[in-house]
């Protein structure tokens, strides 16, 4: 049998639909904050062309070799940057989320520049080109979280390579999307009221304008801090979504990702709940634990913590060694887009699909009426 039959051959499979799958659960993970600043140290050590190389994949025991994620679908780098040190231009159709974890240094993307220090954290759009620059006298250190581990699972992770696309992130400057000057019939509704789409506006859908954004991590502090006030009787978590109006009603800071600032007050214990989209918790002060699908697991601070995944029942309590600061990445965004974010914010009642039914409430506003 020649290559092309053996490319086009397959097979049935048994599938009925209202049979359970059975998901494989992927154990929580903690990478302790000792690991990450050798790994760091080493990654400062080699001697390397272009600084862009001091990255590594934060890689859990049960990826494959494909997606390489921390979470089936969340990739985590860890980069570092010499003081003086610029990396080239980089750019992928994935999307990603910035976390500066040490250090300081300065961003350049979408014709934008700003300086970034330590626990601030930003956004860049998918087809960014992105230039990162340690303007400090320590060792900047960043992590960075992106959907590029689920697009190398359906294998379109696409990066910048001239040799495919004939171009480089500083000459593409030709216009997309150009309106043409006929009139097209290119959206309407049917008798029936369905509704049919040229491929003219098929192949040119309406542009959205994509910004990075950056949330200082002094300024969201303070705004944290004031949570701490609803005390013991508050029926929820003590966070901030760093919110990219770009997802609109899917409660993004990229389309994939929402990013949150958690505080936690010493001994505060959370209810056990559980939800389809993981959660991936980055813990910068205090110490806690979490439990999840009935482990226990410790965490302090700089400890990285695969801390929810898929559906397992979880909740996480804090110390008596004070606040607790926390950055959670979490695909909910994703799952809302789908309708596939099943969410049960209480085990005694049942789970909702969050984006397509009403959701939950806390009694936020009794507190603070």
């Amino acid at each position: 049998m020649d290559k092309k039959a053996q490319a086009s051959d397959a097979w049935f499979a048994a599938g009925d639909p209202s049979q359970p799958t059975r998901n494989e659960l992927w154990e929580p993970v903690v990478i302790s904050g000792q690991r990450i600043a050798d790994e760091a140290e080493r990654l400062l050590s080699l001697e390397v062309g272009d600084p862009i190389e001091r990255q590594v994949r934060i890689v859990h025991p049960m990826a494959c070799t494909k997606g390489l994620g921390l979470a089936p679908g969340i990739e985590v780098r860890l980069s570092a940057l010499k003081p003086g040190e610029r990396t080239k231009p980089f750019r992928h159709n994935a999307t990603e989320v910035g976390f500066c974890i040490g250090g300081e240094g300065r961003l350049s993307m979408a014709g934008q520049s700003f300086g970034m220090t330590q626990y601030d954290v930003w956004n860049v759009p998918a087809w960014t080109s992105a230039v990162y620059e340690n303007t400090g006298r320590t060792s900047q250190i960043r992590l960075t979280y992106s959907n590029a581990a689920l697009l190398r699972l359906l294998n379109v992770h696409m990066v910048e390579d001239k040799a495919i696309t004939g171009t480089t992130p500083e000459t593409d400057t030709r216009p997309h999307g150009a309106p043409g000057t006929a009139k097209i019939r290119d959206l309407f509704q049917l008798a029936d009221e369905n509704w049919l789409m040229s491929y003219e506006r098929l192949i040119n859908p309406p542009a959205v304008e994509s910004l990075p954004h950056r949330w200082d991590w002094q300024t969201v502090k303070a705004e944290l801090d004031k949570l701490t006030a609803l005390g013991d009787a508050y029926r929820g978590r003590r966070l901030y979504l760093l919110y990219n109006p770009l997802t609109g009603r899917t409660n993004g800071t990229t389309p994939s990702f929402f990013a949150t600032m958690t505080v936690r007050p010493p001994n505060i214990v959370d209810r056990p709940h559980r939800h389809v989209s993981a959660a991936i918790n980055y813990y910068f002060s205090g110490a806690g634990y979490s439990r999840v699908a009935g482990k226990h697991y410790d965490w302090r601070a700089g400890d990285l913590m695969l801390s929810a995944p898929g559906w397992a029942v979880h909740n996480h309590a804090s110390r008596d060694q004070g606040p607790v600061y926390e950055l959670t990445i979490q695909d909910q965004p994703f799952h809302i887009f789908q309708e596939s974010l099943l969410w049960q914010e209480s085990l005694a009642s049942p789970p909702l699909l969050l984006g397509k039914q009403a959701g939950f409430e806390t009694n936020r506003a009794e507190l603070t009426a």
